[in-house]
């Protein structure tokens, strides 16, 4: 059964997607008629709904692919596409402690706080406060917020906590903070990137040269939807093509020498 609170995904007789909370004082007003939401909570998820004008709507549980493209926006955000290959290649789980600078309007956040679980924790570094509000808010609506420590804060004065399992960047000019993520992160733990151009990829590349960072992957991920008509089976008119690149490395910070060996930690 549908509680009061919960986040519903209400679908038109023609496919229009809306993210409402089930219980909610207002009304949804759409084409079709007004929707009452505090009735949602009569029904369970797989159920229609009808309008005033007896137009049925069916309610779905919302997958995290949806809240993700749902979200409230300000910014650019990076797309499930990207996301799913970032979480692999950080190796996000249940207990995780993840470091993010720069979250925009919360997609990755929102999905970083979703893999972590109870146990884990982000740390999201914002230094424009409109940001990191309406990341904030983003969280709060799917139940996330307690997941997340979003701080205003400039990737320039360091991380100011113990070293991350994993770190994620999504700064214009991350090759000038280099120095602080490799302290920020793990020995041996995986870093990532996105820039929107390859000149901001060349140059992250050379600052990465000679430096704590190995074991470097640039990728751009392209996704290309079908229509699902048995007799009309083709491509889409239209594809979300280049989102960013994403640039993945590994921090190995060598114990120091001494000239009888390496020095224990």
């Amino acid at each position: 059964m549908i509680q009061p609170g919960d986040l519903v995904q209400l679908v038109s007789p023609k496919g229009k997607r809306y993210l409402r909370v089930a219980g909610a004082e207002d009304e949804l007003h759409t084409h079709d008629g007004k929707l009452d939401l505090k009735s949602i909570c009569d029904l369970d998820y797989g159920q229609c709904i009808r309008t005033h004008l007896d137009r049925e709507y069916r309610l779905f549980k919302p997958t995290l692919y949806e809240l993700v493209k749902k979200i409230e926006r300000q910014t650019q955000i990076i797309y499930p596409k990207d996301i799913g290959y970032i979480l692999f290649k950080l190796s996000i789980g249940p207990g995780a402690r993840v470091v993010e600078a720069g979250c925009g309007s919360g997609s990755l956040t929102l999905a970083l706080a979703w893999f972590v679980g109870f146990q884990g924790k982000v740390v999201s570094l914002e230094r424009r406060p409109e940001f990191a509000g309406l990341c904030a808010k983003n969280l709060s609506k799917v139940g996330l917020l307690d997941r997340v420590d979003i701080r205003e804060q400039d990737v320039e004065q360091g991380f100011g906590q113990p070293e991350a399992d994993a770190v994620f960047i999504d700064l214009r000019t991350p090759w000038d903070y280099l120095d602080q993520i490799a302290a920020g992160v793990k020995n041996g733990h995986p870093v990532g990137f996105l820039l929107p151009t390859m000149n901001q990829v060349t140059a992250l590349l050379q600052a990465m040269q000679d430096t704590a960072f190995t074991e470097t992957e640039v990728v751009e991920i392209l996704v290309r939807h079908y229509k699902p008509v048995p007799d009309r089976f083709r491509p889409q008119d239209r594809m979300v093509a280049h989102t960013g690149y994403l640039i993945f490395a590994k921090v190995y910070k060598p114990a120091p020498t001494t000239a009888s060996g390496p020095v224990e930690a």
